[in-house]
């Protein structure tokens, strides 16, 4: 008995070596092709359900798909919609393991194939000096490792299921709920639901457990597939953390409707069987079970992709990313704009306030990076871009000209407050310069700057006198900067960096004292009416 456990966790530690290797070597080998593939053919949920699944199935390996969809996600390439369409896929690409257990480690003597296959995968990995060689080289170890891993796991199980069953050990008085239980502990303990698969599939071909709690197992290590996602994305950003609440919700989804109707997916199991004239035996017939239940999850969640995402972009949403959502703009009003104005003239005060916000932070708080400021900048730029899509959108034929006037106000000011928000970090620069001791004499007139700076950004009104004093100011440190570089007082990289920086800051000063004009909409569109009732009363 000891020796066939043994047997059977040396199996399992090979098979899981050739997996990951198998995953490591695919995924160096056509790395750029498979970033591509994710990133341009997930425009649709469902193309991107087909990406998810040919995805997975080549590099073998759910969790490395999941995360480099959570990377392009946080990067702005795929939305949250476009992302799950993906992990529905790779759940469907998962089944492929199951495949490659029941159709080729059962059909003849693997070891017969495995063995010239490692010697092949392991001489090009040697042999090779070009690197897409060499890590095509070791999948191909890997793919001749798996199934010499299945092999052996085989054998420890066929072996050992006399005596698990004689002994009482493993029964099916256990009842399907300790099964799932056991299928979703494997894959949480190996971190892969391919080994469990291999294992589940080669118990049930051995004789070890019948075929319906085989298929129970199988539900519960699709389930555990789930915990790679979830323990990754414990400290990762929120998107990350959507995805994989979305990923949990959808096995847990799919799970519970395979174990609603199990006995009918296992008629259907037999009847596909019958029709592909498959050979019989336990392990087809689960390898059949599970893509047919990732299947019809898929189907029955992808019609719900949307309301789905919609439902998760409420969880876990930061002050940054609720400040970045609209409040007023209401696509209804797109048909008539006299009404659309107000929505925008609301966002438009927002959007000014939290500008105001970042460029006070980067003003005032000490010890501050580019990367903490990051967030906050992003909540604008999305709220800015939401704003000019909007105006964008708004039913152009039915604008008079004082409206079309009064939004190309608001579109400007938005391109100002976006340039001013791209900006920020050089006040951040801008400070951290300022403290080195090659700047050390420039000390009062950078501080007078500073100062004059934050007159200019809390002021609500148009201030040119404060524009034109910070003017005065940046020349006049633009040119102490100069002479200090002839001087050689300071470095040429640091003086370089300051002129650099103080370009950007007076850029920033410029664009933000445009956007102090702005009027809200409403305000000018009345001034206008009451302008034009005080000409008609009195013409002369």
């Amino acid at each position: 008995m000891i020796s066939s456990i043994f047997q059977v966790l040396g199996g399992l530690a090979l098979f899981m070596l050739a997996m990951e290797m198998m995953t490591n070597g695919l995924k160096n080998a056509a790395g750029h092709q498979l970033r591509h593939l994710l990133g341009t053919w997930t425009k649709t949920p469902i193309r991107g359900l087909m990406a998810g699944a040919v995805i997975t199935g080549i590099v073998q390996h759910s969790g490395a798909v999941t995360v480099a969809t959570i990377g392009f996600v946080n990067a702005g390439l795929l939305t949250l919609k476009h992302s799950l369409g993906v992990i529905f896929g790779s759940n469907i690409g998962t089944t492929m393991t199951g495949w490659l257990v029941s159709l080729v480690g059962f059909g003849f003597k693997i070891e017969a194939m495995a063995l010239p296959l490692l010697a092949a995968g392991v001489g090009l990995r040697m042999i090779s000096k070009v690197p897409r060689n060499q890590f095509l080289g070791e999948s191909l170890a890997g793919f001749a490792l798996f199934f010499l891993g299945l092999s052996i796991l085989k054998t420890a199980l066929e072996g050992a299921a006399g005596g698990f069953t004689d002994g009482g050990m493993i029964t099916s008085d256990y009842g399907l709920p300790m099964f799932l239980l056991i299928g979703l502990v494997a894959t949480v303990l190996t971190q892969s639901s391919s080994a469990s698969l291999a294992i589940v599939l080669t118990a049930a071909a051995g004789g070890l457990i019948g075929l319906e709690d085989a298929a129970a197992a199988v539900i519960g290590a699709n389930l555990g597939s789930t915990s790679t996602a979830a323990l990754s994305a414990l400290k990762a950003t929120a998107n990350a953390r959507r995805l994989a609440i979305g990923h949990i919700l959808f096995n847990l989804v799919t799970g519970a409707i395979a174990l609603l109707i199990m006995p009918g997916m296992l008629w259907a199991v037999g009847a596909v069987t019958d029709l592909l004239e498959l050979e019989s035996n336990p392990a087809v017939s689960l390898a059949i079970f599970h893509t047919l239940f990732n299947v019809l999850g898929a189907a029955v969640m992808l019609p719900f992709t949307a309301p789905f995402a919609r439902f998760l972009g409420r969880l876990f949403r930061s002050k940054e990313e609720d400040n970045a959502q609209p409040r007023y703009l209401d696509d209804t009003l797109i048909t008539t704009p006299e009404l659309a104005i107000g929505a925008v003239d609301q966002e438009m005060k927002r959007l000014i306030r939290h500008t105001r916000g970042l460029l006070r932070v980067c003003l005032d708080r000490e010890a501050l990076n580019e990367a903490q400021i990051g967030p906050k900048a992003d909540a604008i730029r999305n709220l800015n871009a939401a704003i000019t899509d909007y105006i964008g959108r708004l039913n152009a034929e039915k604008m008079q000209i004082s409206i079309v006037e009064a939004m190309a106000i608001s579109l400007r000011t938005c391109r100002y407050l976006v340039e001013a928000t791209d900006l920020a970090p050089k006040l951040l620069a801008m400070r951290r310069l300022s403290n080195r001791t090659d700047f050390a004499s420039l000390e009062e007139t950078h501080q007078q700057y500073l100062d004059i700076l934050r007159d200019l950004v809390t002021s609500e009104q148009p201030a040119p006198e404060v524009l034109a004093r910070a003017e005065q100011l940046y020349q006049a440190l633009k040119s102490e900067t100069l002479q200090l570089m002839v001087r050689h007082t300071s470095a040429a990289g640091p003086g370089e960096q300051m002129l650099d920086t103080l370009s950007g800051v007076r850029r920033l000063s410029d664009q933000w004292a445009k956007s102090l004009h702005w009027r809200s909409a409403t305000d000018l569109l009345n001034r206008d009416f009451h302008d034009h009732n005080r000409f008609s009363e009195n013409p002369q």
